[in-house]
């Protein structure tokens, strides 16, 4: 797998058989980014990327920062959107529409049931203050699914369990320190039975004792579970142990792609060499 081999007749795009694509290997496609290209102003932060992630895969974006890699997530949830070229999940276009043989952008309602089917972690947790740990947790099952709320309550408290935090579903998030905030903003993320889970940088905003807690939560997930997950992330060894493909990104391109041992034992390009040995 390579980011600048010839697609496989399974993905190539039947108007540009040219077309190079990252892949991240075999199963169904679930993710596809065709000829994306992101802008902030003059800055081209993805320059007509193109790759796909099968399900239940879990793929790893590393590289320098201001590469893109957070870019591809937001995008993702639709905090942000495209300045050309489409995506989609589960083969639907997240934010167009076909109508009349044409695409075109897609509607509010739309874009919400594509999207039903991400969940994302971010950085600095997010969760709402003012609720307790269980209701952060069922509000959007409740009203974004139309979930009964006992059931969605059932389902909180089996995800409190799984990361570890039954005991506190009473209290408050600033009760809790920033790793337990971080596994309360997992299992909300989890609750909505996402196809797919975003990680953007989770352990990012930690003090260094609270990181290993998270990792191990989100390993367990990854090895018990067959979600779909692409992760950014800074901590090596955790992209290691959890990936099945892993992306090096560089201004805005995948520039090397494979599987965590080739990149990190032996990467081919010069650039990934620089890149690890300065984090690894």
């Amino acid at each position: 797998m390579s980011a600048d081999s010839t697609p496989s007749k399974e993905t190539a795009n039947p108007a540009d058989e040219s077309t190079s694509r990252t892949e991240s290997g075999g199963g169904t496609e679930l993710i596809r980014f065709d000829k994306v290209t992101k802008r902030f102003g003059s800055n081209t932060v993805l320059d007509s990327l193109d790759f796909t992630v099968s399900s239940g895969k879990h793929v790893t974006l590393i590289g320098p920062s201001g590469s893109g890699k957070t870019t591809i997530l937001r995008l993702l949830m639709t905090l942000l959107k495209p300045d050309e070229g489409t995506i989609k999940v589960g083969g639907e276009y997240l934010m167009h529409e076909e109508k009349g043989g044409k695409l075109v952008p897609a509607g509010e309602k739309h874009i919400r049931e594509v999207r039903k089917n991400i969940g994302m972690v971010f950085q600095q947790f997010n969760l709402f203050p003012n609720m307790k740990v269980l209701r952060n947790i069922t509000e959007a099952p409740v009203h974004v699914l139309g979930l009964d709320k006992d059931a969605a309550e059932e389902r909180a408290r089996e995800l409190l369990d799984l990361v570890g935090l039954t005991e506190h579903l009473d209290k408050y998030p600033t009760q809790l320190s920033g790793g337990q905030q971080q596994r309360v903003a997992i299992a909300r993320a989890l609750a909505m039975r996402p196809q797919v889970l975003l990680l953007d940088e989770v352990t990012s905003a930690l003090d260094p004792e609270l990181v290993a807690g998270v990792l191990d939560v989100l390993r367990d997930i990854a090895h018990t579970t067959d979600i779909t997950m692409l992760c950014v992330t800074h901590e090596m060894n955790f992209a290691r142990d959890i990936s099945d493909d892993v992306l090096m990104f560089d201004a805005g391109r995948v520039i090397e792609s494979g599987s965590p041992e080739k990149i990190f034992t032996d990467p081919e390009h010069e650039r990934t060499r620089e890149f690890l040995s300065a984090v690894l």
